[in-house]
């Protein structure tokens, strides 16, 4: 008579319940994986590399006040409307300045040609 395994079986239905468990909660709580990378030569930093890699919920980040993406013009289309306006408005700006200066000129070259 064997006795059955503890270990759980990697083709078997329970493991996709299993990774779905382990999935929600992570991204129900939060997981930090941080990590540096230094190299050194004769004791002369020449290259540091800091990583740190938040996994989690689009609703337990914005509890941790983490919403980067929410200003993000590549990645919200509202952070792209926003972006847009902004730069319109710059142009406009620039444009009326530039306006007068074009308005000077062409009334001076109207007036050398009398």
């Amino acid at each position: 008579m064997t006795t059955p395994s503890r270990l759980p079986d990697p083709y078997g239905h329970s493991s996709g319940a299993n990774l779905a468990d382990i999935l929600e909660r992570v991204l129900d709580k939060g997981i930090v994986i941080a990590g540096d990378i230094r190299i050194n030569l004769l004791d002369i930093e020449l290259l540091t590399i800091k990583l740190r890699l938040i996994v989690a919920s689009v609703d337990k980040a914005k509890e941790m006040g983490i919403d980067w993406w929410e200003d993000d013009p590549a990645l919200s289309s509202g952070a792209r409307r926003k972006e847009l306006a902004r730069e319109n408005a710059e142009l406009r700006e620039r444009l009326a300045e530039l306006e007068p200066e074009r308005t000077r000129s062409h009334h001076t070259r109207e007036e050398e040609a009398s």
